[in-house]
């Protein structure tokens, strides 16, 4: 299935990036845009991938909202922020690549789509915040081609409509040269010099 194969290539991407997180990084201010949070720091930011993670494998079974309830709740960070994250994202993985029925219906907080859909949707979440947070803390990182090829070849056609949802800003215009990376964070308008 070509969207769980993009799902465990961003969700790598954004491992990798959280790994880089000093302990002197977490207190650092994040973009407002990234949190509900008031003046949300990058250890909330990634308290709310820990969320994330830790909801994917109750998701895939097929459970609601309601079923699961405040079972992810609270701080998951703990005094290992970097390492327990790792440690959620390393069941999350491990669901993902268990043998799922692509076309079994799953709830996410917004609707219920097929699973196939449901880790296309996280897959494109967890990329942009992959590259978004490296450059916040001025890393340098580009996104795996391989992910960029699947983003490119899934995501790419329908980046209008899911603009139109306001999920992706405006298009932000990137040099005629620009490789295939810059030119899909552009469309998707993420792209800075």
């Amino acid at each position: 299935m070509k969207q769980r194969e993009m799902f465990l290539q961003a969700d790598a991407a954004l491992r990798f990036v959280v790994d880089q997180i000093t302990p002197a990084q977490l207190d650092r201010p994040a973009p407002a845009e990234w949190s509900t949070e008031e003046n949300p720091t990058l250890r909330d930011i990634l308290a709310s991938h820990a969320e994330d993670e830790a909801w994917l494998p109750a998701v895939l079974e097929g459970k609601t909202i309601e079923e699961v309830g405040d079972t992810y709740k609270g701080d998951l960070l703990g005094d290992d922020p970097i390492g327990n994250y790792d440690r959620i994202n390393d069941v999350t993985t491990a669901v993902v690549r268990d043998d799922l029925d692509p076309d079994k219906v799953v709830h996410l907080s917004y609707g219920d789509y097929p699973l196939k859909e449901a880790l296309q949707h996280t897959a494109l979440y967890r990329a942009f915040q992959a590259w978004s947070i490296a450059k916040h803390l001025g890393l340098e990182y580009s996104l795996p081609d391989p992910l960029v090829e699947n983003l490119w070849e899934q995501i790419a056609p329908d980046i209008e409509m899911w603009r139109g949802f306001g999920v992706f800003p405006p298009e932000v215009p990137v040099p005629e040269t620009a490789n295939r990376e810059v030119q899909l964070l552009g469309k998707a308008g993420y792209w800075r010099e």
